[in-house]
């Protein structure tokens, strides 16, 4: 006869299979689509997009919370790509990219995408942020900004916050519990509410159709997602109360792009405020949410170029 403890055991056992099982799945389903770079601390897997004839700058794009490089791929890079050198990169412990030590915050991801800017050898590309891949922007401009022209920010995570989103309160997790509830209940409640927090994401947008694949959704249900995920809310509000303090110091051309009806980041504190902060940036409104790179694509492009051109 089993014991409690015997019980709960082989309970853990099964979560932990299933979770590894769901994990497969979903890279089955939606595998990577580009190459790998290894840069200090991370091998960085990335699509780099060459149109036979460059008209610009090359352009690199950096995703945000519980997101990877498909959030681009989907509607907007393509585009682009048709004139620019365009670079999609999973950032540090997301879709892809794996960690070869410990876990970066936002500056020490800026460092690691920086260290792909070179290695690549990027002439002075437009980083493009969104979301908490508009932190990890806003950082490389501080620290790395010999690396780039200018900085285009959509929606972007760029001040502290007491709480964060109520869509990712689930990731406000202690540091002890991350690893065991990312491998038992972790991956089966990502799995029973995915379409409401996309829903939430997105509004008042619609989810497309297609994001869980075409998008790269459905990779957030993984284990790997959740354990950054929440770390990365651990430590957002103290790596950006340091960083919000430094806007000043930007010297490079900084433009910002917000859906006026954004359900998840506030855009008077995160693009007006922040703007303000910065020597000569410019903040434009849009109708539509915070998803603007898919639900607004031909908008966001449209604006891309704008700021390319200026």
């Amino acid at each position: 006869m089993l014991i409690p403890f015997g019980i709960a055991g082989i309970l853990v056992l099964g979560l932990a299979g299933w979770s590894a099982f769901v994990a497969r799945k979903v890279e089955e389903a939606v595998p990577p689509d580009g190459s790998f770079a290894d840069v200090p601390g991370a091998r960085l897997h990335f699509l780099d997009l060459r149109p036979e004839d460059e008209k610009g700058p090359p352009i690199v794009m950096v995703h945000g919370l519980m997101g990877q490089m498909r959030n681009f791929s989907h509607s907007l890079a393509e585009g682009l790509a048709k004139d620019h050198r365009v670079i999609l990169v999973d950032r540090p412990g997301w879709g892809y990219s794996t960690l070869t030590g410990p876990r970066p915050g936002i500056a020490a991801q800026a460092g690691m995408i920086a260290a792909l800017i070179e290695q690549l050898g990027l002439e002075k590309p437009l980083l493009v942020g969104h979301s908490m891949g508009g932190a990890v922007s806003l950082a490389l401009a501080l620290d790395h900004p010999e690396l780039v022209r200018g900085l285009a920010l959509i929606a972007p995570y760029a001040q502290p916050v007491d709480r964060p989103p109520e869509v990712f309160k689930g990731l406000m997790v202690p540091a002890v519990l991350r690893g065991p509830l990312a491998w038992t209940v972790a991956v089966p409640i990502a799995m029973r509410t995915g379409k409401a927090k996309s829903i939430e994401v997105f509004s008042p947008d619609p989810v497309p159709a297609d994001f869980a694949t075409r998008g790269g959704g459905a990779l957030t249900v993984r284990p790997a997602s959740f354990l950054q995920g929440t770390f990365e809310i651990g430590i957002a509000k103290p790596e950006m109360e340091r960083q919000a303090l430094r806007y000043g110091e930007i010297r490079m051309p900084v433009a910002i792009l917000y859906g006026r009806q954004d359900a998840l980041l506030d855009p008077a504190l995160h693009g007006t405020k922040t703007a303000q902060a910065i020597p000569g940036a410019t903040i434009e409104m849009i109708e539509g949410g915070h998803m603007l790179p898919v639900a607004h694509a031909a908008e966001t492009e449209a604006w891309l170029r704008r700021v390319l051109a200026a």
